[in-house]
């Protein structure tokens, strides 16, 4: 395949992802901007489109779709951020725009798959410089909740962000913060799904 073909294909796609931005700033419509915010998510999960994506600021759209009542919205916002963060770039610009906050509220949802992408996503944010962020003490207890939930992806995640992204001292620490409560996961909301 010559160079000039895959630049056209380059070129499609940028112009495509165009395309669903707009449509997502001027639709009324919460239905097309679901749609429009899973098909983003989806694309932020394939490395060719990082660049373009940045390019279009979409990791600002997902940003702002956490605070979003919508559960969908925030569901798909909080899943596009999830695999756009496995990308070095992509996890400094979001780490840049202060979204720990965001996304350690989405731990709160009702929502599995909300959870699950939050969780992953904080591992992915957690490096030498956010790691007091990522890994501060109602983020490990939430974790230490989540490691007891009767859902399997849930425990399983939550073990391995504590096993992961915590010291055996920052987990021992929560523990003992959380001693005289029953360790059980009630305190927090858990997901339905």
């Amino acid at each position: 395949m010559s160079g000039k073909g895959h630049s056209a294909t380059g070129s499609d796609r940028f112009e495509y992802l165009q395309t669903l931005v707009t449509e997502f700033q001027d639709t009324d419509s919460d239905e097309a901007k679901e749609q429009v915010l899973a098909n983003l998510a989806n694309f932020a999960y394939d490395p060719r489109n990082l660049e373009d994506l940045r390019t279009l600021q979409v990791t600002d759209l997902f940003l702002d779709m956490l605070t979003e009542e919508n559960e969908n919205f925030v569901e798909f916002g909080i899943g596009g951020l999830c695999n756009l963060s496995m990308d070095r770039e992509c996890r400094d610009q979001i780490l840049q725009s202060e979204a720990i906050p965001l996304v350690t509220g989405c731990l709160s949802s009702h929502r599995e798959e909300t959870v699950l992408s939050a969780i992953t996503t904080l591992m992915n944010l957690t490096t030498a410089a956010s790691r007091t962020q990522t890994t501060d003490t109602a983020v490990l207890q939430c974790m230490l909740r989540f490691s007891i939930s009767q859902s399997p992806r849930l425990h399983n995640l939550a073990s391995v962000f504590l096993q992961d992204c915590c010291t055996e001292e920052q987990v021992a620490r929560a523990e003992a913060q959380m001693q005289g409560h029953h360790p059980t996961a009630l305190g927090i909301p858990l997901p339905k799904d």
